[in-house]
C-alpha cells in the first residue's frame, strides 16, 4: 500500500503529455481520426496497455473539468438564452461570436469534445478491460453524455426553466465523478491485489465516507437549485453545515484508524483542502452575488468567484469520491471481519 495518489492526480502538463502517449499512432495502418480503417483500429499491444487506458481516462476527466467551467461561465454571464436553436447555432455550425453567444458556443464545443473522448474511452474499455464492472461504468459515462446533451437541448428549446437547468447541472456532476471513478479503477492502484485492512470499530469507515460523499452531492444539487433560481439560499446554507459535520467526522475517524495509510491520508488531506477552499469561496461568492444585484451586467468579480465556487465544489465531490473508493478498495467490510473471526475460532476449537 505504498502506492501514492499520484496515479490519480496529474497536473495539466502531465495530463497533456499522458494524452499524447495514450493516443495511438496515426498512420496508414492504425488511424482513428484520418478516416481510413475502423473507428478504433489499434494493435493488440496498444489496446491491452493499461497505462495508456489510465492516462486517457485522466485526460477525459480533465476535459470534464473544462466543461464544468464552460457551463459555469454560461450561467454566470447570463448567456443561457444566447443561442435559440440546437444543435445548430442561429442555423450555422459556427455562429457570430459576440456577446453571450461566445460562452454558449464554447460550452457546446467543449461538450462535443468531451463526448468524443468519452466514446473513445468506452470503446477502449470494452475491448481492453476484463472487469465487467469497469466496462459497464464506461458505457454508463457514455449514456450520461447523451442524457446531458438531451437536457441541454431541452434548455434551449423550452427556454431556461430552473428545474431543467438544475437537473442539467446535477447530471454534469454525476458524469464528472463517473470519469473520476474510471480513472481510479484503471490506475495501477485500482488494478493490483491489495491485502485488506480490518475495521471493526463503529462507525465503520466505508459507510461513513459514502455518506459524506452523498451529503456533498446533495449540497451541490442545492447549490445548483439556488444558482438557477429553483429555490432560495437557505437550503444551501443548511446543506453546508451538514457537509461540514460529515467532513469533520470522517476526517477524525480516518486520522484515528487509518492515519498511517498513505492513500487514505492523502485523500483525506485533499478533501479537507478543497472543502476549506470551498467555504471561503462560498462566502466570497455570496458577497459577489449581493453586490451584483445592483449592477445591470455581471461584474468580473461576480463571474470569477461564482465560477470558482462551482469548480471547487466539483473538486470537493471528486475528492470525497476518491476517498470513498479508496476506503472500499482497502478496508474489509465489518461483516467480513466477523465471519473471518468466527471461522478462525471454529477452526481453533
Amino acid at each position: 500500500m505504498s502506492l501514492s495518489l499520484r496515479h490519480w492526480f496529474l497536473d495539466g502538463a502531465a495530463a497533456s503529455r499522458s494524452a499524447r502517449r495514450a493516443l495511438p499512432a496515426l498512420n496508414s495502418r492504425h488511424a482513428i481520426l484520418a478516416g481510413r480503417g475502423s473507428f478504433f483500429e489499434m494493435s493488440n499491444a496498444q489496446i491491452q496497455n493499461p497505462t495508456a487506458v489510465h492516462r486517457f481516462a485522466i485526460l477525459t476527466s480533465g476535459a470534464t473539468v473544462l466543461l464544468l467551467m464552460a457551463g459555469a461561465l454560461v450561467t454566470s454571464n447570463d448567456a443561457a438564452d444566447s443561442v435559440p436553436d440546437w444543435p445548430l447555432a442561429y442555423g450555422k455550425i459556427i455562429p457570430p461570436l459576440v456577446g453571450g453567444i461566445r460562452y454558449e458556443f464554447a460550452h457546446r464545443v467543449v461538450a462535443a469534445a468531451v463526448a468524443v473522448l468519452t466514446l473513445i474511452l468506452a470503446i477502449w474499455l470494452a475491448r481492453a478491460e476484463n472487469r465487467r464492472m469497469v466496462r459497464r461504468l464506461g458505457w454508463t459515462a457514455l449514456a450520461l453524455v447523451v442524457v446531458q446533451a438531451l437536457l441541454g437541448a431541452l434548455r434551449v428549446r423550452f427556454g431556461h426553466p430552473p428545474v431543467v437547468a438544475t437537473i442539467h447541472a446535477t447530471v454534469a456532476q454525476i458524469f464528472f465523478i463517473t470519469t473520476i471513478a474510471l480513472a481510479f479503477y484503471s490506475s495501477p492502484f485500482g488494478r493490483r491485489e491489495i491485502p485488506p485492512l480490518e475495521d471493526s470499530a463503529s462507525p465503520a469507515m466505508r459507510p461513513l465516507a459514502l455518506w459524506t460523499t452523498l451529503a456533498i452531492f446533495v449540497q451541490l444539487i442545492l447549490g445548483a437549485g439556488f444558482r438557477h433560481g429553483a429555490f432560495g439560499i437557505l437550503p444551501h446554507l443548511l446543506g453546508a453545515a451538514l457537509v461540514l459535520f460529515f467532513v469533520a467526522w470522517t476526517g477524525r475517524v480516518a486520522k484515528e484508524r487509518f492515519g498511517k495509510v498513505p492513500e487514505i491520508h492523502r485523500a483525506m488531506v485533499l478533501l479537507h483542502a478543497t472543502f476549506g477552499t470551498q467555504i471561503l469561496l462560498g462566502i466570497a461568492a455570496y458577497w459577489a452575488v449581493a453586490k451584483a444585484i445592483q449592477e445591470v451586467q455581471p461584474t468580473v468579480p461576480y463571474v470569477i468567484l461564482t465560477v470558482a465556487h462551482v469548480l471547487v465544489g466539483a473538486l470537493v465531490l471528486a475528492s470525497s469520491v476518491l476517498l470513498t473508493l479508496c476506503c472500499f478498495r482497502l478496508i474489509r467490510p465489518q461483516a467480513a471481519v466477523s465471519v473471518t473471526s468466527r471461522a478462525a475460532g471454529t477452526a481453533i476449537r
